[in-house]
């Protein structure tokens, strides 16, 4: 009885099977995959033949063989103060997006705002072969130990490059709009002390209001206590603002999770948004144009930072840097229905 002549494998293909199927040596074969700088001695239509076979015998490249052979992980640690957050999720979905273009994996790890875990993480992640990493909403208070691209970075480290918006043109279309609209009593609530962005956004804001003649007074400002990324927190602080009995038109919040929280305890009062009080949030989040009122807000491109910050990141781990130590993202306002002409305050 003749022997059928075996199949090509469809499952578990090695290289040794594939350099025998096709009659060449495991070198051939595996430079060609790799690409390696001897692959360009090879005749085009050896590599062809050699992609086809590995195509239909399902060959898989052991990783972990490439990597040591390439001393190359292409793995990216991604360190975040907060994972499911309306504002970081989308940063990360275009981290996501960016590094599985370029062949890329990521590892995300969670600090919380607990340096000690932000310094154990940086550790764990550099050592199971992470090439760099990105920071989200994160301080940074020493050089890293990779190439690193900050998220809502604002110091001036080596080895760092910022990704930041441009907060004073930022306060500057916010308090525009509001002046037009006639507001001149306006509340503030600032963010909490543990985001790396509370100060950045509240100084240029701070400084545009005393330059456009729009001093904000001390008792309309009030601050997120914590790092709940709910809207728990706007709320409370608002009806603390509002247990104040001091009169205001407008109020700009730190995000739009504190906007959110801010309308539900405007309106307790009996007051209406934006007839009584026009509220302004931060972000322009996916929910912010369909609460209602929907939510003037600043937008900032998150999906897009996040995708700017893993292409700036793989050009410094592969040798080319051409942002230095920043990139500065443009600010857009976002006119909904949270916002309206001013009403008239009662004569005190």
């Amino acid at each position: 009885m003749t022997e059928r002549p075996k199949s090509p494998r469809t499952e578990g293909t090695t290289l040794k099977d594939l350099s025998k199927h096709l009659g060449l040596t495991k070198g051939t074969v595996s430079a060609v995959l790799n690409d390696s700088p001897y692959a360009k001695a090879i005749p085009q239509h050896t590599k062809d033949r050699i992609f086809a076979a590995a195509q239909e015998m399902n060959y898989q490249p052991n990783f972990f063989a490439r990597t040591l052979r390439k001393k190359r992980t292409h793995t990216v640690g991604v360190i975040c103060a907060e994972i499911g957050d309306a504002y970081g999720s989308v940063v990360i979905s275009g981290i996501e997006e960016a590094l599985s273009e370029r062949k890329y994996f990521f590892v995300t790890v969670v600090h919380h705002h607990n340096d000690q875990l932000m310094n154990q993480y940086s550790d764990i992640l550099k050592n199971r072969g992470s090439e760099g990493f990105i920071t989200i909403d994160t301080t940074l208070s020493a050089v890293p130990q990779l190439p690193t691209v900050a998220v809502s970075g604002h110091r001036e480290i080596e080895g760092v490059t910022n990704i930041t918006l441009d907060h004073t043109k930022a306060a500057k279309i916010v308090l525009g709009h509001l002046h037009q609209l006639g507001h001149t009593q306006i509340a503030v609530i600032k963010g909490t002390p543990l985001s790396i962005d509370s100060e950045a956004r509240w100084e240029p804001l701070a400084e545009v209001a005393r330059q456009m003649g729009l001093p904000f007074r001390d008792d309309l400002i009030t601050q997120l206590p914590g790092d709940d990324p709910s809207p728990q927190m706007g709320y409370t602080v608002a009806k603390e603002l509002l247990a104040r009995k001091v009169p205001f038109t407008a109020l700009l919040a730190y995000n739009d999770i504190s906007a959110v929280g801010a309308i539900r305890a405007i309106k307790e009062t009996g007051m209406r948004v934006p007839e009584d009080i026009s509220v302004v949030g931060f972000d322009d989040i996916r929910e912010a144009a369909y609460h209602l009122p929907s939510l003037t807000t600043v937008r900032q491109p998150m999906r897009k930072i996040g995708a700017m910050a893993a292409e700036a990141l793989i050009e410094r781990i592969e040798g080319r840097n051409g942002h230095g130590a920043g990139i500065l993202v443009e600010p857009e306002l976002i006119i909904r229905e949270s916002t309206g002409p001013a009403p008239k305050l009662p004569v005190r």
